[in-house]
């Protein structure tokens, strides 16, 4: 056993929703002040603003309500995810044979849709659970944890109502899914081959910080469309296409505002993933046959 190549061994299927859940932990207050400025009404605030109101109002653990239900969502929408991706990419290079980008975007296409549908239960539940400290008390729904507010939700506005949403949260997981895993994949061969890098934390800091900026560019558009819409009156916007319309006409920069916010949070959730995940493969993994 001590001359097996470490670098080589084969990460099982539940190891991206596990290192995903392990970066959930830490980057957890990012996301709840993330859903505390989408979802606030008027006025204009700052990220730090933002958690000074918080921790004032709710001490310090007040940035970590919801922590139970972003465990979960990663748990299903995660493990999902990289489930399909690494079974079926373990299945493809079996034989040696290197998988083509066009097929690596396809499977994460693929694996990206079916872990937004799964997860989209949960992400009502950590979004519900993580504004729920901006209600009055009386409109807050006091949800214990995720399995609490999943039964409820379940229980008194019917199954239906768990997947609220999804089209859009399966359309967005496409999106990061591409941009994580599939060229996260295909950074980190390449960096590979060029010689400068070897299979350590350099290169899967490298490589996953690229992955997330990529994800981030992927998805700014989609959530620029979906905030606008979030914010605009009642009727304003006729469809998605009459949203893309009107913010065009600041060019096409105007699809990208807010980056440097929007890659701040999903920046260093992408590189601790997969930061846990290569350690967590290195260290658990199967060795190739």
């Amino acid at each position: 056993m001590s001359g097996v190549d470490k670098t080589k061994r084969i990460g099982r299927w539940y190891f991206g929703g596990t290192a995903s859940a392990m970066a959930a932990c830490c980057t957890h207050p990012l996301d709840l002040l993330k859903v505390h400025l989408q979802t606030q009404q008027g006025g204009k605030i700052t990220l730090l603003q933002m958690a000074a109101k918080v921790v004032k109002n709710d001490g310090i653990l007040g940035l970590y309500n919801g922590l139970s239900a972003s465990v979960c969502r990663q748990l299903t929408y995660s493990m999902t995810r990289f489930a399909i991706y690494e079974t079926v990419k373990k299945e493809l290079t079996r034989d040696g044979r290197n998988m083509p980008f066009y097929e690596k975007v396809g499977l994460a296409a693929f694996a990206g849709a079916s872990g937004g549908f799964v997860g989209t239960p949960a992400d009502l539940i950590n979004v519900r659970m993580q504004n729920d400290v901006k209600l009055p008390k009386s409109e807050r729904r006091n949800y214990k944890h995720a399995i609490d507010g999943l039964y409820k939700v379940v229980r008194f506005e019917g199954p239906l109502k768990a997947f609220s949403g999804a089209t859009m949260a399966s359309t967005r997981a496409v999106l990061v899914t591409v941009g994580q895993l599939a060229c996260y994949d295909q950074l980190k061969n390449l960096l590979l081959k060029s010689g400068f890098f070897g299979d350590n934390l350099y290169l899967h800091l490298t490589s996953s910080t690229l992955a997330g900026m990529i994800a981030t560019l992927l998805t700014q558009p989609l959530d620029v469309m979906k905030t606008r819409m979030m914010n605009a009156p009642p009727g304003y916007y006729k469809s998605i296409m009459a949203c893309a319309v009107d913010i065009s006409k600041n060019g096409p920069i105007g699809f990208f505002k807010g980056f440097v916010p929007a890659f701040v949070r999903l920046g260093p959730h992408t590189v601790l993933t997969f930061v846990f995940f290569e350690q967590i493969r290195l260290n658990f993994g199967d060795d190739p046959a």
